[in-house]
């Protein structure tokens, strides 16, 4: 599992809810995965850190269904209201049961940036982590919920040609 973050829960909810008073903008969607500079620790999640990268890929599809391909990424690009944005920010990860410990939710700390989107995704390294279900991004600070978004992750087939966009063709099986 790599999360990843630039430079550095419930279906009964809609796909995205944001705190009107801290989040300026909330985008979500589908990314290829993009080169990897480092690593961040992160002991909430099973990997024990989160991929670093120097350029917010761009959305290939912004929608909250994904394929369950090697090499997809989905998440969030938020933006704070305040210009000085938001540190301190938890980003919780809940999704269908992964690994060999049937770990449901992770966590790392993250900030969002008050003068340009921020990007928070969850990319599928491996094949353990293509899990189909909810996947549920979540933003707390200070125990208030800054954004929630839902998404959809399916098996590749239900989504062919967005499963093929990042040229990982072969794993569709």
């Amino acid at each position: 599992m790599r999360l990843m973050l630039a430079f550095l829960i419930c279906t009964s909810l809609p796909p995205i809810a944001a705190a009107q008073d801290a989040i300026a903008s909330l985008r979500v969607g589908v990314v290829c995965g993009p080169p990897v500079i480092g690593s961040s620790p992160a002991p909430d999640t099973i990997a024990g850190s989160t991929h670093l990268i120097a350029q917010t890929p761009p959305f290939i599809a912004e929608i909250t269904q994904v394929p369950a391909v090697i090499g997809i990424g989905f998440g969030v690009k938020a933006q704070a209201l305040d210009p000085d944005g938001l540190s301190g920010v938890t980003i919780i990860v809940t999704h269908p049961p992964m690994g060999d410990a049937g770990v449901t939710q992770q966590s790392y700390q993250s900030w969002i940036s008050g003068t340009e989107p921020s990007p928070t995704f969850y990319q599928f390294d491996e094949d353990y982590e293509r899990v189909t279900g909810t996947w549920t991004f979540t933003a707390v600070l200070d125990d208030a919920e800054l954004f929630s978004v839902a998404f959809d992750v399916v098996p590749p087939q239900a989504l062919p040609g967005l499963a093929e966009a990042c040229g990982y063709r072969d794993l569709l099986s």
